[in-house]
């Protein structure tokens, strides 16, 4: 067909659209037409199809089909179909937005935090320390009861469901309807772990969404028996225990595993409510819902009919008071010291295995407890410290009872020791050549304006050392520190152990300055040791759960600090103190006791720190407002706790005695020495000692007991007055309280040693008892202060033989 050739126009017939396609003729149908310039889109739109023929028709193409209309249950079901359709995407939706808000760190399981299990030197428990109290332990190591139990009523479907129980939401919904109110809840074990691990305990949507897509997903990442597990160590069971040990230790004093079924039911429903089903403060409360536990155990099927009965006649377990026992005193040490020791944070748990031997803490305990509880001399508390030959710590008690005060009486607090320093005066004197026969003069005293008076405000003139130790004196004390200097003795004291701050003045002889009783203990320990440093200490290793080592006490030699000589004649000294001095009740039958007491001013503080060759214990009592005790000194009542407490450490005990074998000469029995006798002390002219002198040499005494000098000419038993001094030129004395002084400053409290023998007489030399003699004095009459006496008093001379004719009156007055 050519461009420019006409041909003619060919028009197309609409017939029949049913005619064959092969006929004769070019035939299109009118949806064939092309559309023509003008028309519409709606114009293209609104053509429609070739209706088929109505159904039942007669077979025309032009019938009509007639639409049926829907039920209107089809259309509610379709409605619900496309609103569940829908909320399922939008729900999806939300969850996606909240699974997308968690932290990071939510998807994974932070480890519990760590316990620390602190135990004795045996390996028996003391406590547990830590935020959740207890160690974590396998399932199989708990009492079969208790998971149970917390099934039964928290979540019976807990081995069933995929970690949301939509089954227990709606049967939580139906019984809290019925009840009226909330009496069941409807998550999971497995959301209740998601939410105490990951979550806050916010009630918020945001919250319960969160933990059902933790709970799916620790369903996914965990067996059951370890969601389980998981659950019973981390789930809070009230007063302060988190964890099923910690909960089992806290209200029954027991391991978990122990557990009796009605103790596991009672664990169980404090879940609910820890704080009011507490079994401590609500006893009744807490054997309600133990009962209603049962119950629910019984009929999940997981008890008995037998086993349901006998749980619900049984007694209701007694709970222990919360961390009662002196043994925490020493677990408070131990979470004290545990960083410095390890290094570093805890992180895993861990065990402490400490010096402490649990029967004699508990022994000391009883001393403490019984000797406050028994005085009728206002003395409400107590302290004591038992440490062996190497420093170790086998008892501490910081106070009468733990549960009515954490404080650490033993460490934390500082007093006073008064005579009970003294030790470390002499001490130094033997290290500058003196020895326990050496004479020394009991006579007034005055360094700068200070002139300390003994407990009699009497003087012996001339006495041993010994002497001087056993009666507890003053002024040879003072005057001894005066002249070796204060600095002297502060040096030896902080040799031996001492570690608080000490004032260089005279009157520290007389104990003034404040020390704590652990250290005080720990620096008599080298007499009993023979000699070395005997630092207190109460850890002696640090482990992991695995076995790991994460601290171990070194074992080594420790330095000698006291030559053998010198610790047996401080033993041969300190021997009298108990045998025939102020702590005369502290004797143990068997053993060799050495000691000295202490006593403070007005009865405030009275120590007895005494050792054998076994143990060095302290034993301090007083009061924490620091009012005075009614006559306590350190020769009665804490020589009293510390025999009781002693008897029972040597228990079954061979007896030992102390290093060296030092025996006291020339005195015959603390009797002074007779005329000529020599005696070594004041003149130079021995060996070398410490600080590059010389040890005293022999001297002698006349017929009076006067000291004679090298020369035989009477030594001065009075110091030169005042008018003396001048005449002879005189001298300045550095002013009271200045460096260079040794005087105590102006104002300074003067401990004082005002009853000696501890049995609330005043005077002279103790009475001798023996066995069988009763309650009779057969020593020489005490001597009784006018000033100590009431107005109304009456004394009675001497009965014969000098003994005091009335010693009831004498117990009236002054509660002997």
């Amino acid at each position: 067909m050519g461009l420019g050739r006409k041909e003619p126009r060919i028009e197309p017939t609409f017939g029949d659209s049913r005619e064959k396609r092969g006929s004769d003729g070019f035939r299109v149908s009118a949806d064939d037409r092309a559309v023509q310039p003008g028309a519409s889109r709606k114009d293209r739109s609104e053509r429609k199809a070739p209706r088929k023929p109505a159904r039942g028709g007669g077979g025309g193409g032009n019938g009509r089909r007639t639409r049926r209309r829907r039920s209107p249950l089809a259309r509610l079901a379709n409605l619900v179909f496309m609103l569940g359709f829908w909320g399922m995407i939008a729900a999806a939706g939300v969850v996606g937005y909240f699974a997308m808000t968690l932290p990071q760190e939510a998807w994974v399981v932070p480890d519990r935090p760590p316990n620390v299990r602190i135990v004795s030197v045996s390996g028996d428990l003391l406590a547990n320390r830590g935020v959740t109290g207890g160690e974590a332990l396998a399932l199989d190591q708990m009492s079969p009861y208790l998971p149970k139990a917390v099934m039964a009523i928290e979540d019976r479907r807990f081995y069933s469901h995929l970690g949301v129980d939509p089954v227990g939401i709606v049967r939580a919904a139906v019984t809290n309807f019925t009840a009226g109110g909330t009496v069941q809840g409807g998550s999971t074990l497995t959301q209740q772990l998601a939410k105490n691990v990951f979550l806050t305990p916010e009630q918020t949507l945001r919250r319960k969404v969160q933990e059902a897509i933790l709970a799916l997903w620790l369903e996914q990442r965990f067996s059951k028996d370890q969601i389980l597990e998981m659950y019973l160590n981390r789930v809070f069971f009230g007063s302060g225990a988190t964890g099923a040990q910690a909960a089992a230790r806290r209200y029954f004093d027991k391991n978990a595993g122990d557990l009796t079924l009605s103790e596991s039911a009672m664990l169980a429903g404090l879940l609910k409510a820890p704080s009011t089903l507490n079994p401590v403060r609500n006893p009744e409360a807490a054997k309600a819902r133990a009962d209603v536990v049962l119950s629910a155990m019984l009929d999940a099927g997981y008890i008995s009919e037998g086993e349901y009965k006998a749980a619900l006649s049984e007694e209701p377990t007694k709970p222990k008071s919360f961390w009662t026992g002196a043994e925490h005193y020493a677990a408070d040490m131990v979470m004290r010291d545990i960083k410095g020791l390890v290094g570093e944070e805890i992180k895993d748990d861990v065990i402490v295995e400490t010096t402490i031997d649990l029967t004699l803490e508990k022994a000391a305990e009883e001393a403490i407890r019984h000797t406050v509880d028994t005085a009728t001399q206002n003395v409400t508390q107590g302290a004591l410290v038992s440490i062996d030959g190497t420093g170790a710590i086998r008892a501490i008690v910081g106070g009468r009872d733990y549960a009515e005060s954490q404080f650490n009486r033993a460490v934390d607090a500082r007093r006073q020791p008064g005579s009970a320093f003294k030790p470390f005066v002499y001490e130094t004197a033997l290290e500058f050549g003196w020895r326990p026969e050496s004479m020394m003069i009991d006579q007034p005293v005055h360094i700068g304006n200070w002139s300390p008076s003994n407990y009699d405000n009497k003087f012996r003139g001339p006495v041993t050392m010994a002497q001087a130790v056993a009666q507890s004196l003053n002024t040879t004390a003072a005057a001894l520190t005066a002249e070796l200097g204060p600095k002297t003795v502060i040096e030896t004291a902080t040799s031996m152990g001492i570690t608080s701050p000490m004032a260089e003045n005279a009157s520290i002889a007389l104990g003034t300055a404040e020390v704590s009783l652990v250290e005080l203990t720990g620096a008599f320990a080298p007499f009993a040791n023979g000699g070395y440093r005997a630092t207190p200490h109460l850890v002696n290793r640090v482990t992991t759960v695995d076995g790991e080592v994460l601290y171990e006490r070194p074992s080594e030699v420790p330095p000698v600090i006291v030559t053998a000589d010198i610790a047996g004649m401080m033993n041969a000294m300190l021997t009298r103190v108990v045998t025939s001095g102020t702590g005369r009740r502290a004797a143990l039958d068997g053993w060799q006791v050495a000691g000295k007491t202490g006593t403070t001013q007005d009865f405030k503080d009275a120590w007895f720190i005494g050792y054998t060759a076994n143990l060095t214990t302290g034993v301090w009592l007083g009061n924490d407002n620091g009012k005075p005790m009614r006559k306590v000194t350190g020769g009665s009542l804490p020589a009293d706790a510390w025999k009781a407490y002693m008897k029972v450490a040597h228990e079954g005990l061979p007896p030992t005695p102390l290093p060296g074998n030092y025996v006291i000469g020339g005195d015959h029995g603390d009797v002074p020495m007779a005329a000529n006798q020599p005696a070594p002390g004041g003149m130079p002219g021995g060996q070398p000692v410490r600080g590059g002198g010389e040890a005293p040499r022999a001297t002698y005494v006349d017929e009076y007991g006067n000291l004679l000098d090298q020369y035989g000419n009477m030594m001065p038993n009075q110091p030169p007055s005042e008018a003396e001094l001048q005449a002879r030129g005189g001298y300045e004395q550095p002013a009271p309280g200045s460096a260079a002084s040794v005087a105590p400053p102006p104002g300074a409290p003067m401990p004082q040693q005002q009853d000696p023998y501890g049995d609330g007489y005043y005077g002279g030399p103790p009475a001798v008892y023996g066995e069988g003699s009763g309650d009779v004095l057969e020593g020489p009459a005490r001597v009784v202060r006018q000033d100590q006496l009431p107005p109304d008093a009456v004394l009675e001379g001497p009965a014969q033989g000098g003994r005091a004719s009335d010693r009831s009156l004498f117990r009236g007055l002054f509660g002997g």
